[in-house]
């Protein structure tokens, strides 16, 4: 009996590794790829600093020497009256456990080591942020890569759009992503030019079921007018009155942020 359970088993293990392996090289569906969005609460200009430096000088440049590219910052617009400020970082990921990877070899490098002392060494009484939050995301199917923005506008006037979409449940959810992908929700955002850098569902954060996106403007000017374009949109009107796509986002959280000059888009 006891045989035959660790036959059973070895079996299961090399039928899911030899499906993986066709999957992989059957090539039919493009690898959806996965995001890290770390998002930093802050409330000193001092802090700020500290999180730019680390970022600038630290961060992004040891982050493209581990050929990982279009490291994306952000800062909230609403930075200049809230308390609590918002720091964004976008980190396009190879593979899923490249969160673990990444940090061991961030830790073996003295060059970022040296680079990041003072966000890396902060004493209990100075820390760099209040607390910081890691969302993991992974592309929808039917936009599996990310895209950067074609703007013209320089970075200090962009507007960058982030929404996360919450669901009741796992089902209602998956009917959300549904609408995005077969419903082609984003064959319209991209008909109307809303140069959107990723589509995801977080697959680990704070709000699950949920997904997120973010699309990108020249200016507030130029996002108002291309959501007005969305929502007078013929196609829109009949995707949205659609019965089976009634009632599938229960809270939409929408982040107004804009790129720092050193954030590679």
């Amino acid at each position: 009996m006891i045989k035959k359970f660790y036959l059973n088993k070895y079996i299961l293990l090399i039928f899911c590794f030899t499906t993986e392996m066709m999957t992989s090289f059957a090539g039919d569906k493009p690898k959806q790829e996965i995001y890290q969005l770390t998002v930093y609460h802050y409330s000193t200009t001092a802090q700020e600093a500290v999180l730019d430096a680390y970022c600038k000088d630290a961060l992004i440049p040891a982050l493209h020497r581990l050929n990982y590219n279009n490291i994306g910052v952000f800062k909230s617009l609403d930075n200049d009256t809230s308390l609590v400020k918002l720091m964004y970082v976008y980190i396009p990921l190879k593979k899923m456990d490249d969160e673990i990877s990444l940090s061991y070899k961030l830790n073996k490098d003295t060059v970022y080591i040296n680079a990041g002392a003072a966000y890396l060494n902060a004493a209990y009484t100075t820390p760099p942020y209040n607390r910081k939050e890691v969302i993991l995301l992974r592309a929808f199917p039917l936009a599996p890569h990310m895209q950067l923005p074609n703007l013209t506008a320089p970075k200090s006037e962009r507007i960058y759009e982030l929404r996360s979409y919450e669901s009741a449940t796992e089902k209602i959810f998956s009917n959300k992503v549904k609408m995005f992908d077969e419903g082609d929700e984003i064959g319209l955002f991209k008909k109307l030019n809303f140069n959107a850098v990723f589509y995801s569902e977080v697959i680990a954060g704070d709000h699950i079921p949920n997904l997120m996106y973010m699309t990108t403007f020249e200016n507030k000017e130029d996002r108002d007018v291309h959501w007005k374009n969305f929502n007078a949109d013929p196609y829109w009107k009949t995707l949205s009155a659609m019965p089976e796509y009634q009632h599938n986002v229960s809270v939409i959280d929408i982040k107004f942020v804009r790129p720092t000059d050193y954030s590679d888009f």
